[in-house]
């Protein structure tokens, strides 16, 4: 029990696979897609907002998260591959469209999804991860550190950031969602983004807390570290050893327009804002509602700053969603 809304974790055939999502409330479906290393935990806060607000709230857990079944192929995890699993799930659920919103990988999972099955999605909510024109080129990816450590190169290497989880998993999670948050020592982004020699491991340099930040618990990080021992980590991160295989289909894909209402969070210290740009989004999405950039916020947007995502998740499904579908009508 969230509030006065019971979620109900619930499991259905997709694909081949036994696919668990966690839900809340009645009325227009909204879907939430999480990242990696995340769950439908990451949207725990997000569940209770929505249901009270009026929507059928559904967070997942991906092919090879949690308790959604995994796959033994890498190939399985492409991120394609997820876009037909989610399909699949909407379908099952009886709804013939959805507000998408996505954090992390998530969020590129979203932006994929709007542009190939525009009648699905009527509305896009990207956490962390703008929007570009162009899908990201691999090379360009691997090009981006310069010499430094390089996140994405490491996260492809087979079995290098298994490797770091299975000496300490407890370690791992807290060095990991605490260094990438807005709570960490400042300077921090930039040394693990800019600072790190091509030869460092995943967390060297990842500061730890002498106590966990407030809107992550320990109850809050056992979930994770339990889920991700059962299931171990080579599924999930198929999102980036599948990188080139994706490439060819996204560029086609991303050849349309992304015409659906969008609206964008991400925080100021995080990488891809700190490290990017927003313009090429503002530039591209004609119907781009909001792009909030949150002082003092890292990756972890919807658990670092849940009031303020619930707020404007649900402004933006009663001004944007609910009053352009009236004015179709």
């Amino acid at each position: 029990m969230v509030g006065s809304h019971s979620l109900k974790h619930r499991y259905v055939r997709v694909n081949g696979i036994r696919y668990h999502f966690v839900e809340a409330g009645v009325g227009p479906l909204v879907l939430m897609i999480h990242g990696f290393p995340e769950l439908w935990y990451s949207f725990r806060r997000q569940l209770a907002a929505l249901a009270a607000a009026g929507y059928h709230a559904v967070a997942v857990d991906l092919r090879g998260f949690g308790e959604s079944e995994g796959t033994p192929r890498v190939e399985d995890y492409a991120l394609l591959g997820h876009a037909e699993d989610v399909k699949a799930l909407v379908a099952s659920l009886g709804a013939r469209e959805a507000t998408f919103v996505g954090h992390d990988w998530g969020a590129n999972l979203v932006w994929a999804m709007a542009l190939r099955y525009p009648e699905l999605v009527n509305g896009v909510v990207a956490l962390s991860i703008p929007f570009y024109p162009e899908p990201p080129d691999p090379a360009e990816i691997k090009r981006f550190a310069r010499g430094s450590f390089n996140f994405v190169e490491y996260f492809s290497r087979p079995r290098a950031v298994e490797s770091e989880f299975e000496q300490e998993p407890q370690r791992f999670f807290r060095a990991l969602f605490y260094g990438l948050s807005g709570d960490a020592p400042p300077g921090t982004i930039d040394h693990l983004y800019r600072g790190k020699p091509a030869t460092a491991k995943l967390l060297d340099g990842f500061p730890l807390p002498n106590a966990l930040p407030p809107w992550l618990s320990e109850q809050d990080l056992e979930y994770y570290v339990a889920a991700f021992t059962k299931t171990g980590l080579s599924g999930p991160l198929g999102f980036y050893r599948n990188l080139e295989r994706d490439y060819p289909a996204l560029k086609e894909i991303y050849r349309g327009t992304l015409r659906q209402p969008v609206l964008f969070i991400g925080g100021a210290e995080e990488a891809a804002v700190r490290f990017g740009s927003l313009e090429p989004m503002r530039r591209a999405l004609p119907q781009l509602k909001k792009a909030l950039t949150l002082p003092g916020c890292g990756h972890w947007v919807q658990q670092e700053r849940s009031e303020v995502v619930n707020r404007e998740m649900i402004e933006f499904l009663k001004q944007s969603i609910e009053r352009g579908a009236a004015s179709a009508t």
